[in-house]
């Protein structure tokens, strides 16, 4: 069995976020002074962390395209869509990117991190002398910042508490319109298990900026068709109480 945890992060506030303006690939807005400080106390909070792997956007605050409705206000999003007798949340402006193909860009993404654990695993065993999982040896121990604010319950029951013996742990910083439809994709149609406590509208908001979600993945006999992903916390911002938040 391979096992991976993977945590994505919201990048910091910009400006834009700030006066509510849409973002795509062709807005690269930097980080506000409040954004800085999300970032350093995110990074404060993930500082125990040993991560295998880290991805990043290639934009300087952390794609989806908005297309003609980018660097303008959400108002006209809203309007536009208003105009065209759709809903905000599902229309796609002239020259942006649909629901559908953010999907599928997060469905190659996240297919592409499961063929690099399950690589990852496979080089280990090749190993001479390498031990088997059951042994408690396979892999390595890693250990999670999780507090109160996440479901510890969900951690423990995929086998330690507050130390998981993973093949890799991957970190993803993002954007908030690409995670929640990551996120979407993992709930809909690989049956993600949720917290216990967390509500349609949690799972539903966009990411607060800088805010950490965290998954289990594993894959049985390595097989990548079919994945089982615990989600052990969403869109935790604990680490922002004294830096603020904003969700655009």
């Amino acid at each position: 069995m391979v096992r991976f945890g993977l945590t994505v992060v919201r990048h910091g506030e910009t400006r834009y976020n700030k006066d509510k303006i849409l973002q795509g690939q062709g807005v690269d807005e930097p980080l506000s002074a409040t954004g800085f400080r999300q970032a350093d106390a995110a990074g404060l909070f993930l500082s125990n962390v040993k991560f295998t792997h880290v991805f990043s956007s290639d934009l300087l605050r952390a794609k989806q395209k908005y297309g003609v409705a980018e660097g303008r206000p959400l108002a006209d999003l809203k309007a536009m869509a208003k105009d065209a007798g759709e809903q905000c949340p599902s229309f796609t402006p002239p020259g942006g990117e649909t629901l559908d193909e953010v999907r599928e860009r997060a469905r190659d993404f996240f297919e592409f991190l499961c063929q690099l654990a399950v690589e990852l695993e496979q080089k280990e065993h090749s190993k001479p002398d390498a031990p088997g999982r059951s042994s408690g040896t396979s892999g390595e121990q890693f250990v999670f910042p999780w507090t109160n604010d996440c479901s510890e319950a969900e951690l423990s029951s995929e086998g330690g508490g507050s130390s998981m013996v993973l093949d890799a742990n991957i970190l993803v910083v993002s954007h908030g319109a690409y995670m929640r439809n990551w996120i979407g994709y993992f709930v809909s149609d690989l049956n993600c298990t949720l917290p216990a406590n967390l509500t349609k509208s949690q799972l539903s908001s966009v990411s607060p900026n800088t805010g950490i979600s965290h998954f289990i993945i594993k894959l049985e006999n390595g097989n990548l068709l079919k994945p089982k992903i615990t989600c052990v916390c969403l869109n935790q911002d604990s680490h922002l109480v004294d830096v603020g938040t904003v969700n655009v």
